[in-house]
C-alpha cells in the first residue's frame, strides 16, 4: 500500500510500504477514506521534533474496518469507524476515568513500529477501546466525512480546552490562537453557552471562520496590545474563561494577562519555546486556574457524536485544502507556508 513517510526535516515521501495485518486477537485493519495534516505534524515536518528516517507521519483519520481480531466485539468488517489520536485498551483505570491518553497500554499513530494515519490502511491496536463506529451512510456524504474526521482530534482538543477553562453558559470566553483547534474551541465555547467569545487571530481567513463559528468579536493585535483590547471589550475585567491554543511563551503570558480575576485557562497548545510564561505568584494573587494538556478526544466522541451528526456544528469548514494521498507532501508545504488552514487527505 501507500503510506506517507517522513525521513528528515522537510523531506517526505509517499512510497510503497507492507499492508498492514492483524497481529493480535485485538486488532483490527482499517482501510483510511479520509485523512489530514496536523499543526503539530509540522513539528516534525520542521525537524523540531525528531523522528527515525522512514517513520510512518500521521494521526487523524476515518475509514472502513477490512479486517478483525478474534477477540474484537464491537466492530466488524464493513464498519465505517473513526479512531482519535492515540489507541487505548478502553478497560484501564486511566481508560475508565476517561483520561485515554494516559492508557496503561496506549500510543500515538506514526510512532516507531506503527502505522500513521496519512496511509491507505492502519492496523489498529485495542480496536474495541479505540475505534467509534459511525453510520454506514455518512461514507457516501463527503460533507459530514469532513466534519466527522474532526472527532479524530481537532474538535475533541477544542472542546477540552473549552471545558478545561471552565465555559459555561453566559461566560465571556477569549481564545487565544486562529488554527483549526482554536476555531474549533471556539465552537465548543458556543456548544456549551458562552455568551460573548472573543476570537484573537490576525488571518482574517481564519478570523471569518471564527465568526462563522460563533465568535462575537475578533482582536487581530499581539502581545500588549492584544490584552488591552481585550481587557477594552471586557470592562478592564478579562474573560472569564480563557483558551490557549498556541503553546509559545507569548501565547500563554498572553492568556494569563486577559484572564478575569478568579477565572481559568484551558491550554491544549503544544508547549515550544524558551519558557512558559508563567508567573506563579500573579496566578496565585488573582486566583486563576490552569488546566489543560493533552485531549483525551475518544472519551469525548460520544458526546460530540450526535451534534455533528444532526448538524448542530459543523467543524467541516476547518479544511481548506484537500488532497489525495500522493500529494500529502504538498499539503504540507502549504500548511507550513500558511497558506491553508488545515489539509483534508482523500484515499478514493
Amino acid at each position: 500500500m501507500r503510506a506517507t513517510t517522513i525521513h528528515a526535516p522537510f523531506e517526505l515521501r509517499v512510497e510503497d510500504v507492507p499492508e498492514p495485518v492483524v497481529q493480535l486477537p485485538t486488532d483490527a485493519v482499517v482501510r483510511v477514506l479520509r485523512a489530514c495534516i496536523c499543526g503539530s505534524d509540522l513539528w516534525a515536518y520542521r525537524g523540531e521534533a525528531a523522528r527515525q528516517p522512514g517513520q510512518r507521519i500521521g494521526h487523524e483519520f476515518l475509514g472502513v474496518v477490512e479486517e478483525t481480531g478474534s477477540e474484537v466485539s464491537t466492530v466488524r468488517r464493513g464498519d465505517l469507524v473513526v479512531a482519535p489520536f492515540m489507541w487505548s485498551d478502553g478497560v484501564c483505570d486511566y481508560c475508565r476515568e476517561g483520561l485515554t491518553t494516559s492508557c496503561e497500554h496506549g500510543g500515538f499513530w506514526g510512532s516507531v513500529g506503527y502505522d500513521g494515519g496519512q496511509g491507505e490502511a492502519v492496523r489498529v491496536p485495542f480496536a474495541d477501546g479505540t475505534l467509534v463506529r459511525l453510520p454506514k451512510d455518512a461514507a457516501s456524504d463527503d460533507h459530514l466525512l469532513s466534519a466527522l474526521l474532526t472527532l479524530s482530534d481537532v474538535l475533541g482538543t477544542g472542546h477540552h480546552a473549552a471545558l478545561g477553562a471552565g465555559v459555561r453558559p453566559g461566560a465571556t470566553v477569549a481564545v487565544v490562537g486562529d488554527g483549526a483547534v482554536g476555531l474549533c474551541a471556539v465552537l465548543a465555547a458556543r456548544r456549551l453557552g458562552a455568551e460573548r467569545i472573543i476570537a484573537l487571530g490576525r488571518h482574517e481567513v481564519r478570523t471569518d471562520i471564527a465568526r462563522r463559528f460563533g465568535a462575537t468579536d475578533v482582536v487581530a493585535e499581539r502581545g500588549d496590545a492584544a490584552v488591552e483590547a481585550v481587557r477594552e471589550l471586557t470592562r478592564g475585567q478579562g474573560a472569564h474563561a480563557v483558551v490557549e491554543a498556541v503553546g509559545t511563551e507569548q501565547s500563554m503570558r498572553t492568556a494569563v494577562d486577559i484572564t478575569r480575576d478568579g477565572g481559568a485557562i484551558g491550554f491544549v497548545g503544544v508547549p515550544h519555546g524558551s519558557g512558559t510564561g508563567l508567573d506563579l505568584g500573579v496566578m496565585f494573587d488573582r486566583n486563576l486556574a490552569l488546566r489543560g494538556g493533552v485531549a483525551p478526544v475518544r472519551a469525548y466522541i460520544p458526546d460530540l457524536l450526535p451534534d455533528v451528526l444532526d448538524g448542530t456544528i459543523d467543524p467541516s469548514p476547518v479544511f481548506d485544502m484537500t488532497v489525495g494521498i500522493e500529494d500529502v507532501p504538498a499539503g504540507y508545504k502549504a500548511m507550513d507556508e500558511r497558506t491553508a488552514l488545515k489539509v483534508l487527505v482523500t484515499n478514493g
